[in-house]
């Protein structure tokens, strides 16, 4: 006696990309992944969003920078249906600001380009499955935005090169309260050393990477 088959169902994804080549090698990507149904895509903002409202998909991958409407336009238009889709935008804008935006249009997913094939997988399975994913770099990039002002100050400057005594003298503070800032900049960031705050605060635009 033959077993019955067992039918899973597909997570059905749109992929909205304006460059040819990585759209078309992104969703030869999905379609190996038993669980995932790739039923369109797009390169301009406001064909997909005409799509997508004639025929919401589970999730969409998304960019931000795209002719005709922004990504972040067409997020936010999506979240005016019934029932969404998820949204994970996948991006070349690193800085904090641009991964709280998309969060706050309605995005369930945020990854950087240039993350790892099987990060965008887990992204689309992650948000289909009600929860929220944000790539390495994505994730340090929100965490910016808890730091004060004062603190962002000085990550900028350290990130400059320079010294406690020196960022005292700039920001009219002790080079104890200097130090004191960086060891909370630090255990916000879970980063232990400065070169490591160097390479986060060039990740997020804080300083040009040719400054140093």
């Amino acid at each position: 006696m033959m077993a019955a088959e067992v039918s899973v169902d597909r997570i059905r994804v749109y992929m909205v990309e304006d460059h040819t080549i990585v759209r078309q090698g992104l969703v030869a990507l999905l379609e190996t992944a038993d669980d995932i149904e790739v039923t369109g895509e797009a390169g301009d903002g406001r064909a997909a969003l005409d799509a997508l409202l004639a025929d919401p998909p589970d999730v969409v991958l998304c960019d931000l920078a795209l002719p005709g409407l922004s990504g972040l336009e067409v997020i936010k238009r999506l979240d005016e249906l019934p029932r969404p889709p998820k949204v994970v935008v996948l991006s070349m804008y690193h800085d904090h600001v641009w991964v709280q935006r998309a969060l706050d249009a309605g995005a369930k997913g945020y990854l950087l380009k240039g993350s790892g094939v099987r990060d965008v997988v887990t992204a689309i399975r992650a948000v289909a499955a009600g929860e929220t994913f944000l790539s390495p770099g994505a994730e340090r990039a929100r965490q910016a935005e808890e730091l004060s002002p004062r603190e962002r100050e000085v990550l900028t400057l350290l990130a400059e090169g320079h010294t406690s005594k020196e960022i005292g003298g700039v920001l009219g503070i002790s080079p104890r309260t200097a130090e004191h800032h960086r060891a909370r900049v630090m255990a916000k960031l879970g980063i232990n050393d400065i070169a490591g705050l160097v390479r986060y605060a060039i990740r997020v635009g804080l300083v040009d990477q040719n400054l140093k």
